[in-house]
């Protein structure tokens, strides 16, 4: 059974990321420990909320340093929507926040008729439909896919990162859930 962390930072959707890979037969924790987010087979970063806010925690709880040496460590971290953006080198969110490093790039505010963009939309490559609900977007030579022109997956190293949210993504969002199972 793969040991998946889910990275408790105060704030994210961990309840609902939680329950998907629950429903994957998954063991799952939540955790402020970075002993348990080094440990595990896969580390989450889950993602709502702010990005100073959320760095701010996980810096006050060791977790930024946790995930920093996972991913030197070539052990697989997924990070969902705000955690794809705390993994970049900044955010221009709350007037510009350093970020976690772990990929290239910057979230930037979208620049788009609406915004927020919530909603479903197609992923490409793929063709498959996941959910979205985000005010910031990546800017990354660390792209894999897209979707309306917008960065929805980018991947360096063993950090995945989606902007999109599996965990509210139906049954294409369990498949894709599953997938980062069997590669952890």
């Amino acid at each position: 059974m793969t040991r998946v962390a889910i990275c408790d930072y105060g704030a994210g959707n961990v309840r609902s990321v939680s329950a998907a890979f629950a429903r994957l037969g998954a063991d799952v924790l939540v955790t402020a420990s970075p002993d348990d987010v080094l440990g595990a087979d896969l580390a989450v970063l889950p993602g709502v909320g702010s990005a100073a806010t959320a760095m701010a925690a996980l810096e006050a709880r060791g977790i930024d340093q946790a995930l920093r040496e996972r991913v030197a460590a070539g052990k697989s971290t997924l990070g969902i929507c705000l955690g794809l953006q705390l993994a970049f080198e900044e955010s221009e969110e709350d007037g510009g926040v350093p970020g976690l490093g772990l990929l290239p790039g910057r979230a930037v505010r979208l620049r788009a008729a609406r915004v927020p963009r919530m909603g479903w939309a197609v992923v490409e490559p793929g063709g498959e439909a996941f959910y979205f609900a985000h005010s910031y977007a990546a800017e990354s030579p660390a792209a894999t896919a897209r979707s309306e022109g917008v960065v929805a997956e980018a991947r360096s190293g063993s950090f995945l990162g989606v902007q999109f949210h599996p965990e509210k993504s139906g049954a294409a969002g369990a498949r894709y859930l599953k997938r980062c199972l069997s590669r952890a």
